[in-house]
């Protein structure tokens, strides 16, 4: 095993380096300076001020900038101003598939309307975050394709799930049930 870490070092792959918020456009620049490869996919969102409306190009992964190399120069990238450290696993740096960096790529490039979206589940625990269903947490489930969330009334064994976009809620985690739930009465 200690032969291909050996080996994933010396080949480059890709990895999320974390960053100081706001931060991730002059870490990219200085990351390029050093001749690293970067990728940085922004999207441009409207933002209100009092007077006027601006055109920003946020981070698509805010607080995370890509970087492909074979990490011989770990600690180059470690020393640049902002960056806090490389995404690990198990105390080695993970290195993310060539594919879903291309993916995000191809998406980005090809000019399309694209946000930040979270990373949603079968059976998540979420809060509704906009609309008439603001601040109603239930248990996310999926079907044909559109997500449900469903609200449960457990102590009668009963629920009902009503539609929602997957960009209204935020997961809050696993909800922890009680050990004994109350029984029945038929």
């Amino acid at each position: 095993m200690s032969e291909n870490i050996g080996e994933q070092n010396a080949v480059a792959a890709w990895y999320a380096l974390y960053t100081k918020s706001q931060h991730e456009k002059v870490i990219a620049n200085l990351l390029v300076n050093k001749s690293f490869e970067v990728f940085l996919p922004l999207y441009a969102v409207g933002h209100q001020w009092k007077d006027r409306i601006k055109l920003l190009s946020l981070p698509l992964f805010p607080c995370y900038v890509f970087l492909r190399d074979s990490l011989e120069r770990r600690l180059d990238v470690l020393k640049t101003p902002g960056v806090l450290q490389i995404i690990s696993y198990c105390g080695r740096p993970a290195s993310i598939p060539t594919v879903e960096i291309e993916a995000i790529r191809l998406v980005v490039g090809a000019s399309l309307k694209l946000e930040p979206h979270p990373l949603l589940q079968n059976g998540d625990f979420v809060r509704v975050k906009t609309g008439p269903l603001s601040g109603i947490e239930g248990i996310l489930t999926q079907k044909k394709n559109r997500f449900r969330l469903v609200l449960a009334v457990e102590m009668l064994g009963k629920a009902v799930s009503v539609e929602v976009e997957g960009s209204q809620v935020e997961r809050l985690g696993r909800k922890e049930h009680c050990q004994s739930v109350p029984q029945r009465v038929s």
